[in-house]
């Protein structure tokens, strides 16, 4: 019993290990982020909802409830280290369903520097610190939404080239822009540069989600493949054994990493993402 227990046990922490390492390795010669110094904009909650002038809202002084020009903070951040200024270009990097917490020091730092980059990424809505509620009610949640994002990012596109603008006392210039995206974010990309043709000179989507496909298996399919055989069963072995010890003693496996609070199914997909993030960026 012991050694079963023991087995299950390093297996389960194989998994852990895999997406640890994976996600602690910055590029050499750096910290895991370029920079972790938040800036703050205001940004619109409905991009959606009419604008009227001043004078339409005094002959529509009635309606005037019904429009929604409520902002909120959004959370971003800059590296200029690089940036060939005035007039170099802006790598935007955008964030997807997830806390941003800092430009991370990766493949971006690279091309950043080789075309004297500036590099920026603003949170998307609703994650990290940039959510506009305290209480994610299912009122309050109709504002996220991926049309809604693609907006932020055009409105924070047009705020940053004002900044840069006013740093550098010109005006109606424009440097060159060009955004980043990985999955989800890499949709968005391709998205903008759809929707906002005149904001950017070009689009990188990697592994953009731009068709959903209900039930789809074929991502883990590859995880398995890019994990190899061996790997491949491993971390079967671990889903099985975790599986069979969630309906045994929920408690007890889930102690191990301290997430007691978490609901099985929640506890079973953060074990799964581990292993297929490990896998997915090596």
């Amino acid at each position: 019993m012991r050694s079963s227990r023991a087995r299950f046990v390093s297996l389960l922490l194989f998994a852990f290990l895999l997406a640890r390492v994976a996600d602690a390795e910055p590029l050499a010669g750096g910290g895991r982020h370029l920079t972790k110094d938040e800036r703050w904009m205001n940004q619109r909650l409905d991009h959606f909802s009419p604008t009227v002038s001043l004078l339409r809202r005094r002959l529509l002084s009635s309606r005037i409830e019904s429009l929604d020009h409520r902002q909120f903070k959004l959370r971003y951040f800059e590296f200029l280290d690089h940036h060939r200024a005035p007039d170099g270009p802006v790598f935007l990097r955008i964030c997807g369903e997830y806390s941003c917490d800092g430009i991370p020091n990766d493949y971006l730092a690279v091309l950043a520097k080789k075309f004297g980059a500036a590099l920026v990424s603003p949170e998307h809505r609703y994650y990290g610190k940039s959510s506009p509620f305290k209480r994610l009610t299912t009122e309050n949640l109709r504002f996220l939404s991926s049309k809604q994002a693609l907006f932020d990012l055009a409105v924070f596109r047009q705020y940053y080239q004002e900044s840069l603008n006013a740093r550098y006392n010109r005006s109606g210039f424009d440097n060159p822009w060009f955004v980043f995206g990985v999955s989800y974010p890499g949709a968005l990309s391709a998205w903008f540069r759809l929707k906002f043709p005149h904001l950017t000179c070009g689009s990188l989507a990697s592994s953009g989600v731009v068709r959903a496909v209900y039930n789809y298996t074929d991502f883990d399919k590859q995880v398995g493949v890019s994990a190899g055989p061996e790997c491949k069963a491993a971390l079967q072995e671990v889903t099985k054994l975790v599986d069979e010890q969630l309906r045994s003693d929920s408690g007890s496996v889930k102690a191990l990493f301290q997430a007691e609070k978490l609901r099985d199914d929640d506890f079973l997909y953060l074990l799964a993402d581990a292993a297929a993030e490990a896998v997915c960026t090596r």
